[in-house]
């Protein structure tokens, strides 16, 4: 995954509420190439209920998984693979907290903030750490 002292890989998903949105859709990339990151590759895939529980295994047992599961498995999603220096950090700081309505408090321009609409229905992903980015890379490329 390292390719340099400071160039990595990770993983950015857009999920289902947005990712049948080609404006939305097209907002995201624009907002990590405007960064100088590059996409270096793309999928679209619909998650399968079991694919969506093993992506998100980590979080089995919380009161929250089932719905993330179905949400998550409820149509189709982008997943991208980003390049860039420091992108892990770059990337989770473009799109801000997890709840988009904190989002709009605390990071007003973030990618969550704008698209986002609650909960789970949040707009995207993005790996947390490098380990996490490996791991979540290899599902889907």
């Amino acid at each position: 995954m390292q390719r340099g002292e400071s160039v990595f890989n990770t993983l950015a998903l857009i999920k289902p509420d947005i990712a049948q949105d080609e404006k939305a859709v097209s907002h995201v990339i624009r907002r990590i190439t405007g960064r100088g990151y590059l996409i270096k590759d793309r999928v679209e895939i619909k998650l399968s209920n079991a694919q969506a529980r093993a992506f998100y295994a980590e979080h089995a047992g919380k009161p929250f998984f089932d719905g993330l599961v179905a949400f998550m498995s409820s149509g189709p999603l982008v997943a991208l693979l980003i390049e860039g220096d420091d992108v892990i950090r770059g990337w989770r700081t473009m799109i801000g907290p997890t709840s988009p309505a904190a989002a709009r408090q605390l990071a007003p321009q973030s990618i969550r903030a704008v698209l986002g609409a609650d909960g789970p229905r949040n707009a995207v992903h993005g790996s947390d750490s490098a380990e996490s980015a490996q791991r979540e890379l290899s599902f889907f490329f």
